[in-house]
């Protein structure tokens, strides 16, 4: 589904005048659609008064800004010292192999997308998760199979 070009202006007008609202802006366009859609590079290009090139930079330089939706749940894996030190790459491995998918990747079935994150402040209780907003502390394959399984589970109920 496309996301008309009106749509997104009423997503980036509250926050145009703002000093330095590059960041701003995206962040509310982001947040009313869960992604960046394509054609609001050059809106927000044109509305901030800088290059489409910079606009895109910014996009892909922050790895919070999605390009295409997101599934229905993001697991974002802390990938903070503190969290590697007790098992997030082993984690984060897991993770990967038995989603099939590589970070900034959803599943076939739209349900998970991976994501890292870079500090959830929860380092005492790492290895830390981030799933849609929430945190899930001391986190091993085991307990993260069991996480993917529940929220597919809610997807069945919901159907």
């Amino acid at each position: 589904m496309q996301i008309s070009d009106s749509e997104i202006q009423q997503a980036i007008a509250p926050h145009a005048q703002l000093p330095g609202a590059m960041l701003p802006v995206l962040h509310a366009i982001q947040d009313r659609f869960g992604y960046i859609p394509s054609n609001a590079i050059a809106l927000v290009a044109s509305e901030l008064r800088v290059s489409k090139a910079e606009v895109d930079g910014i996009i892909s330089f922050y790895h919070h800004y999605r390009r295409k939706p997101a599934g229905a749940h993001v697991v974002q894996v802390c990938r903070a010292e503190a969290c590697q030190a007790r098992g997030a790459r082993e984690l984060e491995a897991h993770l990967k192999a038995s989603l099939g998918i590589g970070y900034h990747e959803t599943t076939s079935d739209n349900e998970i997308t991976l994501e890292p994150v870079y500090c959830l402040g929860n380092c005492a209780c790492g290895p830390n998760l981030l799933v849609d907003d929430q945190v899930k502390a001391r986190m091993n394959p085991d307990k993260a199979d069991q996480l993917i399984e529940s929220l597919r589970t809610q997807a069945l109920e919901i159907q």
